[in-house]
């Protein structure tokens, strides 16, 4: 369980610059960097439109898009890391967070960004490492099971605040719980689909007419 030892009025300041710094770290847009870099042009232009790695796939550029999910995973871990090694725990969370609403809502891309996972998976990774690698094998077992990427990816996120109640890592819970939501609400078309018998499932053909699987990171 987190402590910190000073009051929240006298490190607010702190609190504000470790989401800023977070947010401007998890806002830079690999998959559409190293699509350009690639010469694979604009990724937004591409499938889904979306930046994250299951869209650059589409691309048929596989490295490139295992270079987007490490990327845009790592930014997450990166931000946790720093600001733990500079302010503490507390610190750690808020800018981990930053990093994922940073990713999702890129000022750079008019807040038109990824759905999150791969940053969440980064960051919940960083804050508590078997946390993190029950929120991967939960994502592997669904997909094992289910064969949709975006089933996987809600069904880790939902189970992400109970694998931090097991860890007694209280303060984490609320911002897991905000995670959560936030990927639900960006994987509501998902979610239709998914009702509906029409989300494609991952290494099968896609249906006539089937709107294109939206990414999960």
């Amino acid at each position: 369980m987190f402590i910190d030892p000073i009051s929240v009025e006298l490190s607010a300041p702190y609190y504000i610059a470790a989401l800023v710094l977070g947010y401007l770290l998890g806002s830079i847009p690999f998959g559409l960097l190293f699509t350009r870099m690639a010469g694979l042009g604009d990724i937004r232009s591409v499938g889904s439109g979306n930046i994250g790695a299951t869209n650059v796939l589409r691309t048929g550029n596989r490295w490139v898009a295992l270079a987007t999910l490490v990327a845009d995973g790592g930014k997450g871990a990166l931000a946790v890391v720093l600001a733990r090694y500079l302010a503490g725990d507390t610190m750690a969370v808020l800018a981990g967070t930053g990093a994922f609403v940073g990713h999702i809502f890129p000022v750079w891309l008019r807040f038109k960004g990824g759905k999150g996972v791969a940053t969440f998976l980064g960051l919940t990774l960083a804050l508590n490492f078997f946390v993190g690698l029950a929120a991967c094998a939960t994502w592997l077992v669904v997909a094992a099971i289910s064969r949709i990427s975006s089933l996987s990816a809600l069904v880790a996120a939902a189970l992400a605040p109970v694998f931090f109640w097991i860890a007694d890592m209280w303060l984490v819970i609320p911002f897991a719980i905000f995670y959560a939501v936030l990927i639900f609400i960006r994987h509501r078309d998902n979610i239709r689909r998914i009702i509906a018998g029409e989300e494609p499932r991952i290494g099968g053909g896609k249906k006539e007419n089937t709107p294109p699987e939206a990414p999960a990171s």
